[in-house]
């Protein structure tokens, strides 16, 4: 609109222009070299103009014809470039699509038209990484380190190289470089970070992390238990040799997460060595409240060196009032009790863990009490069976690999502050092999004969009736003798049919109903009537078991034949019973 304007304008005043020049004539007279041009003004004007016009068109038909063979080479690398980034688009999208053909050819095309272009550069690396050509990938990224522009691009290349080839320390070494040329980027940061923490360097990965927290590239809480885990890390490797160090590096690790049981734990042990109690006891209360551990419960028994095992349990009873509702503070007096030897003590911490809060930790104790205290070898195996199927109790568990003690960095990923103190997650067949083992090294150093377990035998949990005259006798003893027993000194004999020589059954014979001691029974609840079926079950393989069963040849005349003998099968390690007994054993054969 203001062009169409404009040259409304300009038409408007050269007509005016020659109009005025029309209504007044007048005549022009040119003398020069001889040479007389006499004309009118009005049309010495116009042709004047026709003159400007003409040199004008020639000036720029000039220029154009001068300038024709850039403007030819503009319009080919227009063209050239246009066709590259068309290649460039595509080949992308064959390797997003993961078309290896496609991407190749696209890298190509656009190596020949855009040969210095770094997206050319990357596309050829990624084309020749998909066709598996793992050489030509790394030669094009070391090609890149030459530029400014495309160093960045060619050190990820290379780390990225070389941790699929398995390289750790080329991918260190590349993260290391990339980082000094441009620490605000994120990915040499954070590579750097883990593969320090997977060599185990604290205080690289420290510097590593302060770098990351300047540069905003990690929160502030995030930061401060990356690094309170980094310190405990070295406090934990220092604590033997250097003791002071070991010690201010726990200390600032407990200020920046108080819920780090590692580092209240190492700091409250050096405290107490060094003699200051108050500020030992400080520190692993302030942890005990947010992340009960038996580790915390032990370092704060032994706080004050020269305690007696009784001053000790009272310091372990005020420790468990400041979180009485967790599962560790029961577990902490009855383990301090028993060492006291004050074994009531140690029943009443358990006791309200007993009904639905039963661990493994806690049958274990119960058998210690058991065993230490009574004496009663039954009653041990009875808990230790109830161990068998009890719930886990917490452990060090990272990735699915359970460990006794805390590690910075898990065993299998390497990644920082993978360790949580929580209930493992196994397979029952696998626990319960290892936890059966366990439990027999225990009832050895209980005082008990160790044995191979016997195979299950299905055992009711009420009184089974009168068994037919096809049962085994061995299968159909309900009551065992105990030659280990002395305070019972009870014994019966279990019911048992036979068959005569012309294959009639003869009729059961009558039994006395099993004997049982009020004292043993008493306290068993009848949710754990299978577990107790199952523990007399065991006691019947390492036992000796009678029982009178009558013979083909005298099953008419109603004799009874002499009472058979069954011995469980030794173990590997297991020396035999004493001469006397085996003597005897061959006798009654």
């Amino acid at each position: 609109m203001v062009r169409l304007f404009l040259f409304l304008g300009v038409v408007v005043v050269i007509a005016t222009g020659l109009a005025w020049l029309a209504d007044r004539p007048g005549n022009l007279v040119i003398n020069w070299q001889g040479y007389l041009i006499e004309t009118s003004v009005f049309r010495a004007v116009v042709l004047l103009a026709l003159l400007i016009g003409l040199v004008l068109f020639a000036w720029s038909l000039l220029r154009n014809l001068w300038g024709s063979p850039a403007a030819l080479g503009s319009f080919l690398n227009r063209r050239r470039q246009k066709r590259g980034l068309d290649a460039l688009s595509s080949g992308m999208i064959a390797i997003g699509a993961g078309d290896r053909a496609m991407a190749t050819r696209y890298a190509i095309q656009a190596r020949k038209s855009l040969p210095s272009e770094p997206l050319t550069h990357l596309l050829r690396a990624q084309a020749a990484q998909l066709s598996g050509d793992r050489a030509t990938a790394r030669r094009i990224y070391e090609a890149m380190l030459g530029s400014p522009d495309t160093e960045q691009l060619g050190l990820r290349g290379l780390f990225l190289e070389a941790e699929r080839e398995g390289e750790t320390e080329a991918a260190k070494q590349f993260a290391e470089r990339a980082v000094h040329l441009n620490a605000a980027l994120s990915w040499p940061v954070d590579a750097l970070f883990d593969l320090q923490c997977k060599d185990a360097d604290w205080a690289g990965a420290l510097e590593t992390l302060a770098i990351a927290r300047k540069n905003g590239q990690i929160e502030k809480a995030s930061a401060n238990r990356r690094r309170a885990v980094l310190l405990t890390a070295q406090a934990q490797k220092a604590e033997d040799g250097d003791p002071e160090r070991a010690l201010a590096w726990a200390l600032e690790a407990h200020s920046l997460a108080p819920n780090l049981v590692p580092a209240a734990a190492i700091a409250g042990r050096l405290l107490a060595s060094r003699g200051n109690t108050p500020r030992a006891t400080k520190v692993i209360q302030t942890t005990w409240q947010k992340a009960p551990h038996p580790d915390l419960a032990t370092a704060y028994a032994y706080a004050r060196l020269g305690d007696s095992p009784r001053d000790r349990l009272d310091r372990v009873k005020k420790l468990a009032a400041l979180n009485p509702y967790s599962l560790e503070s029961p577990i902490a007096v009855a383990v301090a009790a028993i060492e006291a030897k004050d074994y009531d003590s140690a029943r009443q911490a358990l006791e309200p863990l007993l009904e639905n809060r039963l661990t493994q930790r806690v049958c274990t104790l119960m058998a210690k009490i058991e065993g230490e205290q009574h004496g009663d070898k039954g009653r041990v195996r009875e808990w230790l069976a109830r161990a068998v199927n009890a719930q886990r109790d917490p452990a060090w568990t990272a990735d699915g690999v359970v460990s006794d003690n805390w590690a910075p960095v898990s065993p299998v990923t390497g990644a920082l502050d993978a360790f949580q103190w929580r209930v493992p997650v196994e397979t029952v067949d696998k626990a319960s092999e290892e936890l059966l083992a366990q439990k027999l090294e225990e009832l050895v150093a209980l005082g008990a004969t160790p044995v191979q377990p016997a195979a299950a035998v299905p055992v009711p949990t009420t009184p089974a009736p009168v068994a037919p005259a096809k049962t085994s006798p061995v299968a159909d003893a309900d009551v065992i003798e105990d030659d280990g027993d002395a305070r019972t000194g009870k014994t019966a004999t279990a019911p048992a049919g036979s068959q005569s020589s012309s294959g009639a059954a003869s009729a059961p014979s009558s039994a006395t109903p099993p004997a049982t001691d009020p004292s043993k029974t008493a306290d068993v609840k009848p949710r754990d009537a299978k577990m107790s079926a199952a523990v007399h079950s065991e006691e019947a393989s390492v036992k000796v078991t009678t029982a009178r069963q009558p013979t083909a040849g005298n099953s008419a005349s109603g004799a009874q034949a002499e009472p058979n003998i069954f011995v469980s099968p030794r173990a590997p390690d297991d020396p035999g019973p004493p001469p006397e007994k085996e003597a005897t054993a061959r006798r009654l054969n």
